[in-house]
């Protein structure tokens, strides 16, 4: 292991480690959204990703999903781009009715975009969401769902953060967005994809990054294994 990756990993486990997790028993889903404010993001494109996450998260699948499941869902979210520049923009939260999904949403939109002018890291971004998962509630199941339109150019990428980083039995489920590199959709089935049942969802450019959030969220909530992009 690398130094810069070492000091990383002691990093995330000292920071997020000894936090309680029982705090939401019977639950079946910790879901990490992982966004992309990296350069190649620009302010239109990351108010559709901002605007079509909250309007696929209360999607009336989606919210039916979360809410009239078997067990209860968790749900954080993170802005990624440099090795960092992982920003959270909603702490873990126990989604256990309407006003609680509201409170959530509403709180991922007033988050002022963390940042503009940072390379893609997405190495680093997964190893934040490591930290931040060894925090989550104890649930059935950990999700990492990670957006982006780019591959890594600064630091390790995601196979050197599953190998360093305690991935064990957790799912990162990928978006990708296409139109700002051609090898995005590759590089995301090839690379980021990881675990038990992961999957990739493409989205064609950010006008359509609300239709497929909203797949995406509907296939995770739902534990669904379905034809689409597969690892």
């Amino acid at each position: 292991m690398n130094t810069a990756l070492r000091i990383l990993v002691v990093g995330a486990l000292g920071l997020w480690s000894g936090v309680g997790a029982a705090w939401a028993e019977g639950c079946r889903l910790a879901l990490l959204l992982a966004l992309d404010v990296s350069s190649s993001v620009d302010d239109e494109e990351y108010l559709l990703q901002k605007n079509g996450l909250a309007a696929a998260l209360t999607d009336p699948d989606v919210s039916r999903a979360i809410l009239q499941g078997e067990g209860s869902v968790a749900l954080a979210a993170y802005e990624w781009s440099g090795r960092r520049q992982s920003v959270v923009v909603l702490d873990w939260a126990l989604l256990t009715d309407e006003a609680a999904l509201d409170v959530a949403v509403g709180q991922i939109l007033a988050a002022p975009r963390s940042n503009n002018r940072f390379p893609t890291a997405m190495g680093y971004a997964l190893g934040f969401g490591s930290g931040m998962l060894r925090r989550a509630p104890d649930c059935t199941r950990q999700v990492i769902d990670v957006s982006g339109d780019g591959i890594t150019n600064d630091g390790f990428r995601p196979r050197q953060a599953y190998r360093n980083f305690p991935f064990q039995d957790v799912t990162v489920n990928g978006l990708a967005v296409t139109g700002s590199d051609p090898r995005v959709l590759e590089y995301f089935i090839g690379e980021v994809a990881h675990g038990p049942g992961a999957f990739v969802e493409m989205a064609e450019g950010y006008e359509d990054f609300r239709r497929a959030m909203t797949m995406k969220l509907f296939r995770e909530l739902n534990d669904m294994i379905i034809g689409g992009l597969r690892r």
